[in-house]
């Protein structure tokens, strides 16, 4: 078994040749020599991260009779079957660690990836350190450190800094789920290893074959891998010991971007609130979380938002190593959003249409999918919800930044195409954190989504006239190690003022209980329609009404709802169960915040999005769909100012 992993950071090494050339010789002295000249040369060389890891002798086939354990009495380290060395070298500085699992064919399998499994479908060998008149047949493993088997090697090879862990060095059970068996981590701050030697350990197996086992051929599998620095976990399969009181999160693959810290739980709670995710990964959309890494086949597996509120027993996660582990759950993209062909066939009602997702929780692939935005390559998960329509079960991210050629100055977020321009993202010019009071420099948009934009630019200090997005805080600024949810993270999504959300700046156009016809959504998606009471209880056309009243609420109108208020749910009975329903999968929506002025606001408090309707003339308010821990949902028949920025979840209707 080889595996080369090169990652995170590089130590570099300078080299300065310095070459002096004499242009001149001198014949006496009375003669003035030329001037000399120099030329420096300098030659720099990047030693990047690299670890390697390999094994021999790693296949071992023994003959064991009934009755018989191959690791009894005698020298330990000598019995058993096998003897696998691994020998690993790294000049990671921060060290590194192995861990190991065991699984057969490849696969985590729950169901076998514990146990040797053979042609005999009724007979399996478990996985557990054998006991004396043990009955069950069973096979263990034991790890140990390879001393320096010479005389006067370097310093650097130093096998003392080499640490078996979690007992392996005595005969233990094949994990389960990944589990470090090894660590190197030198005391003297460097752990580069010698070249030549490297660090060894070495494995072998033992089994006890009980009286009346099944003769057949077993075969099972155990796979190390390296992770660097010593601290890092592998990605590739499912991860054991999170800490007691705490919940971990798993990214479940290599080839992510983003960190996220594990979550604090006291003994005593009984409920939390989960992180969102900070993770992200290419052409993959982010569906949740998952309690099991075999989400894909295991039926007992199941979902949950990416800030859900969760409940368990009062010391459920405080054993040792018996924290709460969750995993990302990643969603294929199967192709564009903007492409209609496929988002009519993944949200229609044939053969290959997503089917509506459960709200209990329940790990259903097949109710969701995900989509590439062919602007910036974002891949967002889909799902059919309650209301029978497709909508992102992420906020939208759309961040490109394009410029003017002027000064390299970053454009916000639209889109359209011009004369002088050409395709474009921008239409406005980026703003100052404060909206109200400075003059910035604006695009004026009247053309719409698929069309030739009129352009027109010019100075004001109206915001509602601008179309910023907030830079000060975006998607490329994560938290380096986010362990709360006012943290800057991925799954929050970009945020827009109403006239970007729109892509419009004509806002003279928005009078009251006017609709926007465009929206920074996919060509195919849209912007949720919101509207207020009036034209709720005439035409039922606030899909926010009819995801959360109609659909999540069975068709109860809020405790409040009367012909003088406007509808909403705020400490009344509903409000609870109807906010645990909108954060939990497959729903996924985020106490994603607000910004208004020149600061962040309310982020793990309030979930605030942006419909397409006005409320107010002009300058004034838009309808929002707003959600708070002060167990307040108001669907999409609250008006917030136009400048207000909050984020956007954009959706299509399913007859489409």
């Amino acid at each position: 078994m080889n595996k080369l992993m090169t990652n995170s950071s590089a130590s570099l090494v300078y080299i300065i040749i310095s070459i002096t050339l004499l242009s001149g010789i001198a014949l006496s002295s009375s003669t003035v020599s030329a001037d000399n000249d120099e030329v420096i040369d300098t030659v720099q060389l990047t030693v990047p991260v690299a670890c390697t890891m390999n094994g021999t002798g790693t296949t071992h086939t023994a003959t064991l009779n009934p009755g018989t354990y191959s690791g009894a009495s005698g020298s330990e380290y000598e019995n058993g079957i096998g003897k696998t060395t691994l020998t690993a070298i790294c000049n990671d500085d921060n060290g590194f660690a192995i861990y190991a699992i065991g699984f057969t064919g490849n696969s985590y399998d729950s169901e076998n990836h514990t146990k040797l499994v053979g042609s005999n479908t009724n007979g399996t060998i478990s996985t557990k350190a054998y006991a004396s008149g043990d009955t069950i047949s069973n096979w263990s493993m034991k790890l140990n450190k390879v001393d320096n088997p010479l005389s006067g090697d370097p310093v650097t090879y130093n096998p003392e800094n080499l640490t078996i862990t979690n007992s392996y060095s005595a005969w233990n059970i094949v994990p389960s789920t990944y589990t470090k068996v090894a660590e190197y981590h030198a005391n003297t701050g460097s752990s580069t290893t010698d070249t030549t030697l490297g660090v060894k350990l070495e494995t072998t197996y033992a089994a006890y074959i009980a009286s009346n086992q099944a003769a057949d051929t077993y075969i099972g599998q155990v796979k190390y891998t390296m992770v660097h620095p010593y601290n890092n976990e592998p990605h590739d399969g499912p991860i054991a010991n999170c800490p007691a009181n705490k919940i971990c999160y798993s990214p479940v693959a290599n080839d992510i971007e983003g960190t996220m810290g594990q979550q604090s739980i006291t003994s005593s709670a009984t409920s939390a609130t989960l992180l969102a995710s900070n993770f992200s990964r290419t052409g993959y959309g982010f569906a949740g979380w998952s309690d099991v890494y075999d989400y894909n086949t295991n039926s007992n597996a199941r979902f949950y938002g990416p800030q859900e509120d969760i409940t368990f027993t009062a010391g459920q996660y405080s054993t040792t190593n018996g924290g709460l582990r969750l995993y990302a759950v990643w969603v294929p993209s199967q192709g564009s959003l903007q492409n209609s062909t496929k988002v009519a066939e993944l949200c229609g009602t044939g053969d290959n249409a997503l089917t509506t997702a459960p709200t209990d929780g329940t790990a259903d692939l097949s109710s969701v999918s995900a989509l590439t935005d062919q602007r910036d390559n974002e891949t967002y998960a889909i799902a059919k919800l309650a209301d029978g329509n497709c909508w992102m079960i992420e906020n939208l991210r759309l961040e490109a930044e394009y410029t003017r050629g002027e000064a390299n100055e970053a454009l916000a977020q639209g889109y359209g195409t011009s004369a002088t321009y050409g395709n474009f993202i921008g239409l406005a010019d980026a703003e100052s954190a404060n909206f109200g009071t400075t003059i910035a420099n604006s695009i004026y948009y009247t053309g719409n989504q698929s069309g030739t934009a009129s352009i027109d630019i010019g100075t004001s200090d109206n915001p509602y006239t601008r179309m910023p997005r907030y830079n000060n805080i975006n998607t490329s600024s994560r938290a380096l190690n986010p362990t709360l949810n006012n943290e800057a993270l991925y799954s929050y999504g970009n945020y827009y003022t109403w006239h970007a959300a729109i892509a419009n700046l004509e806002f003279i156009r928005y009078n009251n209980n006017s609709t926007a016809n465009t929206s920074l959504c996919p060509s195919s998606w849209r912007l949720p329609h919101g509207d207020n009471k009036a034209r709720i209880e005439s035409n039922d056309d606030n899909d926010y009404w009819n995801l959360v009243v109609d659909a999540l609420n069975n068709e109860t109108k809020p405790a409040n709802y009367d012909s003088q208020i406007r509808p909403y749910y705020t400490g009344t009975e509903e409000a609870g169960p109807v906010i645990g329903k909108l954060k939990a999968f497959p729903n996924n929506f985020l106490y994603s915040g607000e910004y208004g002025g020149s600061s962040k606001h309310r982020r793990g408090d309030v979930g605030t999005y942006w419909t397409s309707n006005a409320q107010s003339d002009n300058v004034g308010a838009s309808y929002v769909f707003h959600l708070a821990n002060t167990q307040t949902v108001v669907p999409g028949s609250y008006g917030v100012m136009k400048n207000t920025v909050v984020t956007i979840r954009c959706m299509v209707s399913s007859s489409t």
